[in-house]
């Protein structure tokens, strides 16, 4: 099975936007089991566009558009890929209407060239598109397909797993199954260095290392023509990952930090309480985001002034003199100060510089201290982090969170 991926739009050509949608259908293909041996870029022109999907035609099975699905004059995709099936479009009336009805949530009335998104051949397949108003679909012809997805990739990337993926694997003799596992505290590079035997040796199943911010993660990609083994392929490596670096592991595909750390504080039938000062909330705002929260969180505050941290907390203004505001010493009294005066099972506190200004050499802009009570234990974590205010204060979130998980999974 062959495969063609054309993307469409002059802006592409020029420059101006960057083709990032023909790297990740050629990665996804190539994991199914579909190859691509010819990738193109057309502008908007209608010439130009049935040349390309004629000449991809006569060498590939499935042709892979993206682009020019909108309701203007130039999105032309969908009408050029009709003629060359000579296919007629007709209005779906349904799609009409979830266009009209994703125009009123957002408090505007769609226009008549909005319609234009509705009109598909009459025996097409529709991928539905919740992201925006144009869906995908599925063009067939004399064992041809022709498959359209939007331009843009925040609706491209879900309509082609959500969507299009089960549609291709049908296809193949072979089932993809994947699992993601979500690393936090170790750094890309040094977790390849730790894996790089593993990673060099990879054939089946597949290992994509990513980095986000602040965070890894692998994808182990499995094939095979029977589910039950590829998962065991999947194992067999994920095991071969924990025995090494599995303390960093902190949750798996869509898991986030804040709801791991939010679920181990419920099922342990523990009580929380937050203090924080640089993070000015953000680590009380994570922890609340989990459902079934309320019966452990019993409050978040942020002390940011000296008088606040003493008032509501305890600190010692002999610690706030002697150490500073940004010590170990203030971070364990507000961590053990907020717990007690709630009576709660777990204190967590914050408090560092997050700049731009107001650090020295001796307290430098990205210092923090992250304080942990846990039923009279305590402990702290000293971190030096980098960038903006805002990217030292979410690092310094889930900095704070990931400190909670480990003491919580010993």
């Amino acid at each position: 099975m062959r495969a063609e991926i054309i993307t469409v739009g002059t802006e592409i050509l020029l420059g101006d936007i960057v083709n990032t949608n023909s790297q990740f259908l050629a990665k996804e293909l190539a994991n199914i089991g579909i190859d691509v041996y010819h990738q193109g870029t057309v502008g908007d022109n209608e010439t130009r566009l049935i040349e390309c999907l004629n000449e991809g035609l006569k060498r590939s099975d499935i042709i892979i558009t993206t682009g020019g699905l909108g309701p203007t004059k130039d999105d032309m995709t969908k009408e050029v890929a009709a003629k060359c099936f000579n296919q007629e479009l007709v209005l779906y009336s349904g799609i009409w209407e979830n266009i009209k009805s994703y125009f009123n949530k957002i408090g505007l009335e769609p226009t008549q060239n909005n319609k234009k998104q509705a009109y598909f051949p009459k025996d097409c397949i529709i991928l539905d598109n919740p992201n925006g108003t144009a869906p995908g679909a599925i063009l067939k012809k004399d064992n041809k397909m022709i498959i359209l997805l939007p331009g843009p990739p925040k609706e491209m990337i879900p309509m082609f797993n959500n969507e299009l993926k089960n549609h291709l694997l049908d296809l193949t003799e072979y089932k993809l199954v994947s699992k993601t596992l979500r690393f936090f505290g170790i750094g890309e590079s040094l977790l390849e260095d730790k894996l790089v035997d593993i990673i060099n040796n990879q054939s089946n199943p597949t290992i994509a290392p990513y980095a986000k911010e602040g965070e890894v993660t692998i994808r182990i990609t499995a094939k095979s023509k029977d589910i039950l083994d590829a998962n065991d392929l999947i194992k067999n490596v994920e095991d071969k990952i924990k025995s090494r670096v599995g303390n960093y592991i902190y949750g798996y595909d869509d898991t986030t930090l804040d709801e791991t750390v939010a679920k181990l504080v419920v099922e342990k039938n523990m009580t929380i309480a937050v203090s924080e000062s640089c993070t000015g909330g953000m680590v009380s705002s994570k922890l609340i985001n989990y459902p079934g929260i309320s019966q452990s969180f019993l409050e978040g505050c942020v002390t940011y002034s000296n008088e606040a941290k003493m008032k509501r907390l305890g600190v010692k203004k002999e610690t706030l003199d002697k150490y500073g505001a940004v010590s170990e010493e203030t971070a364990i009294e507000m961590a053990t100060g907020i717990a007690k005066t709630l009576n709660a099972n777990i204190g967590l506190s914050t408090t560092g510089i997050a700049g731009p200004g107001g650090g020295s050499d001796e307290k430098p802009v990205g210092l923090v201290y992250i304080g942990l009570y846990i039923n009279g234990y305590v402990k702290v974590k000293k971190c030096n982090l980098f960038g903006s205010r805002e990217k030292i204060r979410s690092r310094a979130t889930s900095e704070a969170l990931n400190l909670l998980r480990l003491e919580l999974i010993k």
